[in-house]
């Protein structure tokens, strides 16, 4: 077991998306993860946290709970997203430094890049500008446990670190079309389409944007590969180092789905971010971390996943 020989890990938000995989990753190197779950543990309370770091007694924590969705959800939500996200990391990391944490994890988001950022995102270019509008609150809330690492890190010697993935995808995902993300957005409504024999869907904004996206296996390795051998504050990106156009990925969808309808483009409503692209060099450098799954077969099997999923709760 290494790193993890003796530990006692907590994983906040391991029962989501990201949080099953790296429950799973943790599995597999013989760690039985306490996952506090919201019914029981409200991490924007203190008197909840408290108590769950009483209750788990880790020696590390992976904070992957947060507050997240779509370009639609985050421009419906501005002030929730904000609050929420920003008030769970600064309180379970000060909860942690008092209870003597040997080493928190704190996941960010790409959102947090300034929205003209030079292509691909480098670690250095983070506070080179205010991020993309529709994004922002979140991806500052976000931002701010870099912040609170590296202070804290100066102050205390509390060893944190902040990575920084790049759009996930994958099986396990949020399909509810008010509050997904592209890829799974965009994989139910092919699917949909083709199951009802509907003549055309509509995907939002020109297609012209750019995004990377890193398959949530991938990215859950890659953060427990930064817990067992990364102690420092500076921030570090999981990506693939790769772009796609939203009009080719919905053109690669509809090929994986069997679509052949009309695709119809709503340009009146948001791209988001104009490009997104990570430089991944600083996490093979610092931790041996390189994506694995191809995208092409990582569109795959989410795919498959939702049509079984889907097809057994209908």
């Amino acid at each position: 077991m290494g790193f993890w020989s003796g530990r006692r890990v907590v994983v906040t938000g391991g029962a989501g998306f990201l949080g099953s995989f790296v429950v799973d990753a943790l599995r597999e190197r013989g760690v039985e993860p306490f996952v506090p779950r919201s019914r029981e543990y409200d991490l924007r309370k203190e008197a909840d946290i408290a108590r769950m770091l009483d209750a788990a007694k880790p020696h590390v924590i992976l904070h992957l709970a947060a507050v997240v969705g779509g370009i639609g959800a985050n421009r419906d939500n501005p002030g929730r997203f904000l609050y929420d996200n920003l008030i769970m990391g600064t309180q379970l990391m000060e909860y942690a430094r008092q209870a003597g944490v040997a080493k928190f994890v704190a996941i960010g988001t790409v959102c947090s890049y300034p929205k003209f950022a030079p292509v691909p995102f480098r670690e250095t270019d983070l506070w080179n500008g205010y991020p993309e509008e529709t994004n922002a609150p979140y991806g500052l809330a976000k931002k701010m446990l870099l912040v609170q690492s590296q202070a804290y890190r100066e102050q205390y010697g509390f060893n944190s670190i902040f990575l920084l993935p790049v759009n996930l995808y994958g099986p396990r995902d949020n399909f509810d079309p008010r509050t997904s993300h592209v890829i799974p957005a965009l994989i139910r409504k092919c699917v949909d389409a083709v199951r009802t024999g509907a003549p055309e869907i509509v995907v939002w904004g020109t297609g012209r944007a750019t995004r990377e996206f890193l398959y949530a296996e991938d990215a859950a390795e890659g953060i427990v590969l930064a817990a067992e051998n990364y102690d420092r504050s500076e921030p570090v990106n999981l990506g693939t180092g790769t772009e796609i156009s939203i009009q080719d990925l919905v053109a690669l969808i509809a090929r994986h789905t069997g679509f052949t309808g009309r695709i119809a483009w709503d340009t009146s409503k948001p791209d988001g971010q104009p490009r997104r692209m990570l430089d991944t060099a600083r996490a093979a450098e610092r931790f041996g971390f390189v994506a694995k799954t191809s995208f092409e077969e990582g569109l795959r099997k989410t795919i498959e996943w939702y049509r079984t999923t889907s097809s057994a709760t209908r």
